[in-house]
């Protein structure tokens, strides 16, 4: 099993970056690709961006290209989440998650979450 923790959320100004951890333990952290999503209130969880076991292939979200990097360091058992540009409609618990498949966009594909860290984009 591995445990998942997340990190670095907070409360940002309309424009502002945030870094987002995950920091995970319990078992092998580069045998599993990994997944950032997102779930604001009254919505479904949606899916961020995902980076695969070495960190060479990644996928993001549309709404998010050019603004969000994941990335992740195996040395240090941890994932990453740099988030620029932030807008108001990007408030939600983000969650990041893992997976022994492929690097993949479903929620179902993914086999262990973390509790989820509160991001706030004020306007």
């Amino acid at each position: 099993q591995v445990q998942l923790v997340e990190s670095g959320g907070g409360l940002v100004q309309a424009g502002g970056s945030l870094r987002l951890s995950c920091a995970a333990s319990g078992r092998t952290f580069s045998n599993y690709a990994m997944g950032w999503f997102r779930q604001a209130p009254g919505k479904e969880r949606e899916f961020v961006a995902a980076i695969g076991r070495i960190g060479s292939a990644t996928v993001y979200a549309d709404s998010v290209k050019g603004r969000f990097t994941i990335s992740r360091d195996n040395a240090k058992n941890t994932l990453y989440l740099q988030m620029n540009s932030l807008k108001f409609e990007e408030t939600a618990v983000y969650y990041c998650a893992s997976t022994t498949g492929m690097v993949g966009t479903a929620r179902r594909e993914y086999e262990y979450w973390g509790q989820g860290t509160q991001v706030t984009v004020s306007s």
